[in-house]
């Protein structure tokens, strides 16, 4: 029955004209690559700048980086929520 009705959706978006609904739709989910893209490309810079900014000690002319165990942790904890977050949200969409 629910595969009855999802069926039916699908057929009628697929006849359909295009309207202002199949756009706003193409732009919600290049709205969500942007996102997921920005959040992991830019992960690399922000553990420099937290290394920078908080494991630097006073006095030093070089700053320092952060430590190999705190950078994998960041960055590991950034892909699981990724991927917690696509499970979520397209159970959610579903």
């Amino acid at each position: 029955m629910a595969r009855d009705k999802q069926a039916a959706v699908l057929n009628a978006l697929d006849v359909a004209k295009t309207q202002w609904y199949h756009f706003t739709a193409i732009i919600i989910a290049e709205m969500r690559f942007f996102t997921d893209s920005y959040d992991l490309f830019s992960i690399s810079f922000i553990t420099k700048l937290i290394g920078r900014i908080y494991y630097t000690k006073q006095g030093t002319a070089k700053p320092d980086t952060l430590p190999p165990n705190v950078s994998a942790a960041i960055n590991s904890f950034t892909l699981c929520g990724t991927l917690a977050g696509k499970l979520y949200f397209g159970w959610m969409a579903w």
